[in-house]
């Protein structure tokens, strides 16, 4: 299939492009980008490199992609950014390459949405299968995990992260660890249980879920401390892959646990 690039678009020689891609009016795309093969790039986006994109995404009108980081310590050095396929970008979102001391990179994994006015800041990970809704945005450094869904208009701090499965509720503000398969809504950002529906959606099993349902009363309701909440989940006998991966990414936490 041959590639559409509208007459009044602007597309640096060096770009690489896939077959089967479309590129639309007062689009600009600037040097060191490469774009998977049936890519749409909407009129007036812009995109900018070094940036990698995979195959089949979208890129909706007005979009910013790739541009530097909003970073005072930057000084021009050729970070990237990289992402992967099938996903959704929509108007007016603003993606940042890495920086220098945040590990040079800024990814996006695959089949994302990332609905109008989102923002993903410099150094930041995304899944995949991950939705942010409009104006979602993320401070330096974040980790959102797989299938993990952020409200609109929620922001969660540098460094921290979101955990598989977790969701956010409409202007969460999360300056702390969102642990895998929870709920949490709030400014501050606080636990509100299980997003059973959400797991059920996804084929996690009734007898998973209930595991994870116990060892969420016994980490957060119990009164125990939390080292010793955990200590109690594995002599329960708790013993999911799931339940084994939350309690890991509890134990990982550099910025600390959100809670109810």
């Amino acid at each position: 299939m041959t590639v559409q690039i509208h007459p009044q678009a602007i597309v640096d020689p060096s770009v690489q492009i896939g077959e089967g891609c479309t590129i639309g009016p007062f689009a600009v795309i600037g040097a060191g980008v490469e774009i998977g093969d049936h890519c749409k790039i909407g009129a007036n986006t812009v995109i900018e490199g070094p940036s990698r994109l995979g195959a089949h995404n979208e890129i909706f009108q007005f979009a910013s992609v790739g541009t530097a980081p909003q970073d005072l310590g930057y000084a021009g050095e050729p970070t990237i950014l990289e992402i992967g396929s099938y996903n959704t970008i929509r108007e007016f979102v603003t993606i940042n390459r890495g920086t220098v001391k945040g590990g040079g990179i800024t990814r996006i994994g695959h089949h994302n949405l990332l609905m109008a006015y989102c923002h993903v800041a410099h150094d930041c990970s995304i899944g995949d299968q991950v939705v942010m809704a409009n104006a979602a945005t993320l401070a330096g450094h974040v980790s959102v995990e797989d299938h993990a869904i952020l409200g609109g208009l929620s922001a969660v701090h540098q460094y921290a992260r979101v955990g598989a499965h977790a969701i956010l509720g409409g202007g969460t503000m999360a300056p702390l660890d969102i642990p895998p398969f929870m709920m949490a809504a709030g400014n501050h950002a606080s636990l509100h249980g299980i997003n059973v529906r959400g797991l059920a959606r996804r084929g996690i099993s009734r007898e998973t879920i209930l595991q994870i349902k116990r060892a969420y009363r016994l980490l957060f309701r119990s009164g125990l401390r939390l080292e010793d909440a955990m200590d109690e989940v594995s002599q329960r006998g708790l013993n999911a892959p799931e339940v084994a991966y939350l309690l890991d990414f509890i134990r990982n936490s550099r910025r600390g646990i959100t809670r109810p």
